[in-house]
């Protein structure tokens, strides 16, 4: 309990926690416990501080506190090339760096009018779908995790550690991947990596229902989601939700079929809706979604052709390396690129795509230069680790761990 004394130096997330009370400090000393929850509690999902206004073990006011972990990113994009910026995507959403590095490049070829081949259509989409199958198997056992039950999040890491070897193979890198290009994606798949793939759809059906089975038949389990951080759709829509979140209160949108980017309109798969809006409808949704995720990657890798990668726009596109160790012209066009940058014309857009956690966009102003005049980035988490305060309210404070990691919020992305 954090004591103190009513006087100038009060902070201002004490004062908001007595807003809506009619008591003094002093009253709240007595009847009443302020509590901090993290930044360092493993069940913030990050370094999140709750601050809790407590009557006895039920919460009655909430401030979530972010910026702990706070780089600028949105400033820092501001000071480097588009095509510099492509790593640091990776440190968002940490959890799914593929889908972030999509979004960023999406937003900067929408800007700069680069068309992208088709194959390298495909391969965003596969790898999008496997970082949401990635993340919400970490989700998923996380959030098991935080109310007991250690062994599913055993096996879910398990099922990601497969996802990782993809990465490896694909692009040398594990966890951040910077695999995608302005204009395509940084190299074609390789054949091994095809044939881990298909071995990892083969299995994920099977290993997903394990989990399950050990989840849904667990008393405990459900009787600590169920009904518990009810939001209504009416509700969820004012904060600003999206993605599975949103999904769970009954709302049926989703960017890949609202505003189909990619070749998403070129695929079939459904999206998993629940009405009940609580901890327990947020589970299952995502556990749906892996395997719609898993059947859009199924189709991608039937419909996918053969073709370049990368488009061929020498002011825009890096040319590949191996053209840059041996041809004059584009070792020039990669100096030139790397050192003044794409240069897209004035204006601004927008561009989001659906991530994992929701809707993710970038909104870029550019001024003709190699960087971007203004950056702002669209981060779900952020959004959503505003409701905790309505989410909280009535509760106990163990529900207070459900509930963050029902919302499944990244720090990397919310503290930018």
């Amino acid at each position: 309990m954090d004591r103190f004394t009513k006087d100038e130096t009060q902070p201002k997330i004490i004062q908001k926690l007595l807003e809506d009370s009619d008591i003094t400090i002093d009253d709240a000393l007595e009847h009443e416990m302020v509590l901090n929850m993290g930044p360092q509690h493993p069940a913030t999902h990050g370094v999140l501080r709750l601050l809790l206004k407590l009557d006895g073990e039920t919460v009655i006011g909430c401030v979530p506190e972010v910026g702990y972990l706070h780089r600028g990113y949105e400033k820092m994009a501001e000071n480097m090339s588009y095509h510099e910026f492509i790593p640091h995507t990776d440190r968002l959403d940490y959890i799914s760096p593929t889908a972030n590095n999509v979004a960023w490049v999406m937003a900067v070829e929408k800007l700069a009018g680069v068309e992208v081949p088709l194959r390298a259509q495909y391969i965003r989409m596969i790898i999008a779908e496997l970082a949401r199958i990635a993340s919400h198997l970490v989700a998923i056992g996380s959030f098991a995790m935080d109310v007991g039950a250690l062994t599913v999040f055993l096996w879910t890491f398990r099922e990601r550690e497969k996802i990782m070897d993809i990465w490896d193979i694909v692009c040398g890198a594990r966890f951040t991947n910077s695999y995608t290009r302005i204009g395509g994606v940084a190299n074609d798949i390789q054949p091994e990596a095809f044939v881990l793939i298909k071995k990892f759809l083969e299995g994920i059906d099977d290993n997903l229902t394990e989990c399950e089975k050990l989840l849904n038949t667990n008393r405990i389990f459900i009787e600590r989601l169920d009904g518990v951080g009810a939001i209504s759709k009416e509700e969820a829509l004012s904060y600003g939700y999206t993605g599975p979140n949103l999904r769970a209160t009954g709302v049926e949108f989703d960017l890949r079929k609202a505003t189909p980017y990619l070749q998403y309109d070129k695929v079939d798969f459904n999206i998993p809706v629940f009405t009940e809006g609580d901890c327990l409808a947020r589970y299952f949704v995502r556990t749906d979604e892996i395997r719609e995720s898993a059947k859009i990657v199924r189709q991608c890798l039937q419909l996918m052709p053969l073709g370049e990668i990368k488009a061929n726009l020498p002011k825009r596109v890096l040319p590949q390396k191996e053209e840059v160790y041996s041809k004059m012209e584009e070792l020039i066009l990669d100096f030139m690129l790397i050192n003044f940058g794409i240069n897209p014309p004035v204006g601004d857009v927008y561009h989001a795509i659906e991530g994992s956690k929701g809707e993710l966009g970038f909104y870029l102003v550019s001024d003709g230069k190699g960087n971007p005049w203004k950056c702002k980035i669209r981060s779900p988490s952020f959004i959503h680790i505003q409701s905790l305060p309505h989410l909280v309210k009535g509760r106990m404070i163990s529900d207070v761990v459900a509930i963050i990691g029902s919302i499944d919020p990244i720090m990397g992305e919310a503290d930018k």
